[in-house]
């Protein structure tokens, strides 16, 4: 009997011990990679809250300079209509010159872009006439 009881007992203290081991283990290395996975996830948030702030400098620099640009724009217009005005021979001139600066107070149509007529995509081939020979044709745009 004493043969079984230590048969039995050593097993069983075995198991014990890894469980009383496993819980130990458990208790600490998971703490570690929730922390782990903390601190990737507030660099992640640092990294974009870094993106979102570069985008909006980027946009607020981009209006920036296109004010200066229509300021300068503007300014441009403005020193080409007075040399036009001081600068030009006779009154004909003078007209000529401030309609080609500002055609839209000249009353001139401005060119505007047609839509396509079809709308049907482009072919990548010439279509074929019935009754024709085609483009892959041995006769084809020969006179008879």
């Amino acid at each position: 009997m004493e043969q079984t009881l230590t048969a039995w007992l050593l097993p069983t203290l075995t198991l014990l011990a890894g469980l009383a081991i496993g819980f130990v283990v458990a208790r600490l290395l998971p703490s570690a990679a929730p922390n782990r996975t903390q601190r990737q996830l507030d660099e992640l948030q640092e990294r974009f809250d870094t993106y979102q702030r570069e985008v909006v400098t980027h946009f607020n620099t981009t209006a920036s300079l296109v004010k200066k640009l229509t300021q300068s724009y503007q300014e441009v217009q403005e020193h080409l209509s007075e040399g036009a005005n001081r600068l030009a021979l006779d009154e004909i001139t003078r007209q000529r010159l401030l309609a080609a600066l500002h055609p839209e107070e000249a009353g001139a149509p401005r060119e505007r872009l047609t839509p396509p007529r079809s709308e049907e995509a482009p072919k990548d081939y010439a279509p074929k006439v019935p009754n024709e020979p085609g483009t892959l044709d041995v006769t084809f745009g020969l006179k008879k």
